[in-house]
């Protein structure tokens, strides 16, 4: 169990229970995203194949975190969630700083 260890450091939480739970809302919110997707493919006719694929990766995104929140709140882990999400948006701020 040496990775639930490596988890628990990386994440900064105290139990191996904690580090399942976090595993958990990860593949459920990955999961529901690709429920989701092939529901909206098969429910709607689109005509043009890549535009639904681009509309869909841009909009993916805040769906998904909105979802790892949820599921994070619903399990108890909304706080690590919330600080993993503001850590990813920093990093997404400064890549477009740099490019600038």
């Amino acid at each position: 169990m040496l990775w639930i260890e490596k988890l628990k450091k990386r994440w900064n939480v105290d139990s191996a229970g904690k580090v399942l739970v976090i595993l958990l809302v990860f593949a459920l919110t990955g999961t529901s995203v690709v429920l989701i997707r092939r529901w909206l493919k098969a429910s709607f006719d689109w005509a043009h194949e890549s535009w639904f694929t681009y509309s869909y990766y841009w909009l993916i995104l805040p769906f998904y975190n909105v979802m790892l929140l949820m599921y994070g709140f619903i399990f108890g882990q909304f706080r690590f969630f919330w600080e993993f999400e503001k850590r990813f948006f920093r990093r997404i701020v400064s890549l477009f700083k740099r490019k600038k």
